[in-house]
């Protein structure tokens, strides 16, 4: 897991109307909450877009080989905004905080659509493919708010995913209502 962020507001006298954070959330972990959380903090609404809404959509990048393939993208958008609708409910945050939609991150003409251009982009940057998401997001006008991770204490969701194929505990790095719903999913076998 990586280093804990310090919830503090944008600024002490007024926080932002409105942030987004980005991700395939596949599934959603602890890493993807204490991100949320900070946003929470930062914005009084958070966007959550989820990227790779669509499987015939999906693309190969140089910077991050897996994140196209099938097995990288087990959960369907509908499976994933469920998960974590519930790791967020379970967390106390009302449903009024945030909105979960598609985001299809390879085709930023459509991102105006779905979010006001200049809304800013939170964006932790743990290798050079969130890099590579931070340059997309200035370059189309969402300017990225940038924090620092470790790599060396990154958690995984492929490591999450491999666990769950291997019958080893992986509910320790889920949150709380989406390691139910996934541990229901596993014993119904969907």
């Amino acid at each position: 897991m990586s280093t804990p962020l310090h919830a503090t507001p944008a600024s002490t006298t007024r926080r932002l109307e409105r942030i987004a954070v980005t991700g395939r959330f596949q599934p959603i972990h602890l890493d993807h909450l204490e991100l949320l959380r900070y946003a929470f903090a930062q914005a009084q609404h958070v966007v959550i877009g989820i990227t790779n809404p669509e499987p015939a959509a999906r693309t190969a990048h140089p910077s991050s080989a897996h994140r196209h393939l099938a097995e990288a993208n087990p959960w369907t958008y509908d499976e994933r905004a469920e998960l974590i609708d519930a790791a967020l409910r379970c967390d106390g945050v009302n449903a009024d905080r945030y909105s979960i939609l598609p985001f299809p991150l390879d085709e930023p003409a459509q991102w105006p659509a779905l979010l006001p251009p200049g809304t800013p982009q939170l964006v932790r940057v743990f290798s050079d493919w969130e890099r590579e998401k931070v340059r997309r997001f200035a370059a189309a006008g969402y300017p990225p708010q940038v924090l620092e991770g470790d790599p060396a204490t990154r958690l995984s969701a492929s490591d999450i995913r491999s666990a769950m194929q291997n019958a080893a505990p992986w509910q320790h790095w889920v949150p709380l209502g989406a390691r139910e719903r996934l541990a229901d999913w596993q014993r119904s076998g969907t």
